[in-house]
């Protein structure tokens, strides 16, 4: 009787996280360039899950979400206008690299714009001297302006350099880098459109993918399938707690009788 207990909890704890997966795919439904989940589930009929509580259940407990799987299919393009909007026909990603964390990561959003950073002189820069006082003048920050993402991470070029714009040429072709990995599958998801390899995607290469410019990639998302899930997830839940009821009820009547 206690397994019919365990696998009605298990089952409505995964449909809430089955539900995670689907609320975070409905969010981003009209953010450029992001990937939909989709969760996948593994029985539990030769293994163990920790439970809630850090328990371990045993085996046979219904059913385990395992991973949220990555759709990476395109699902269109939107000719935006905007001079810094990119993207990417084909395979690959754009690489973006974070200052502050000395990171790389990868995308297909490229809402890009022109951001302005300062660069600190070199350890052994020379200070000027001043021609009239004979005082000398320590080295300035130069400015220089990259193409960035709208949070302050630099995008790269095919060579993996910072894409430094011309502020009097805005107009001007830039190398944008186009990267892949051979193996998709394991890549996290670091942000909403944003993904971190991992080992098991092997060695990046340069994308065969082409960039467009003055456009930007749709969201994958189908809100249509997502809703459907949703209302899976939904009766799925309660199901799993009608479960539980029932059992408790059976275990009542049972204790009933025996007394």
């Amino acid at each position: 009787m206690n397994m019919s207990f365990y696998t009605g909890a298990v089952g409505a704890w995964q449909q809430q996280q089955r539900m995670n997966v689907q609320a975070n795919n409905i969010a981003n439904v009209n953010n450029y360039g992001y990937k939909a989940e989709r969760a996948t589930f593994h029985h539990l009929m030769y293994g163990n899950v920790t439970g809630s509580d850090q328990e371990r259940l045993p085996k046979g407990t219904g059913t385990k979400m395992v991973k949220a799987s990555v759709d990476y299919e395109t699902n269109g393009y939107a000719d935006t206008g905007r001079l810094f909007d990119f993207a990417i026909q084909g395979d690959g990603f754009f690489a973006l690299y974070d200052l502050a964390s000395e990171t790389t990561s990868f995308t297909r959003d490229g809402a890009f714009m022109m951001a302005r950073f300062e660069i600190p002189p070199d350890e052994d820069a020379e200070p000027e001297i001043d021609p009239v006082t004979g005082e000398e003048i320590p080295p300035e920050n130069t400015i220089e302006w990259r193409l960035s993402d709208n949070e302050g991470r630099c995008v790269l070029d095919r060579m993996g350099n910072f894409i430094v714009i011309d502020p009097d040429n805005r107009e001007a072709d830039l190398d944008i880098g186009v990267f892949d990995y051979r193996i998709y599958d394991g890549m996290l998801h670091a942000d909403s459109g944003r993904f971190s390899p991992i080992d098991k995607n092997g060695d990046l290469y340069l994308g065969t993918g082409t960039v467009k410019r003055r456009m930007l990639e749709l969201s994958n998302v189908d809100l249509a399938q997502e809703l459907v899930k949703v209302i899976e997830s939904q009766r799925a839940y309660s199901y799993a707690l009608r479960m539980v009821q029932t059992t408790d009820e059976i275990e009542q009547t049972i204790n009933g009788l025996s007394n």
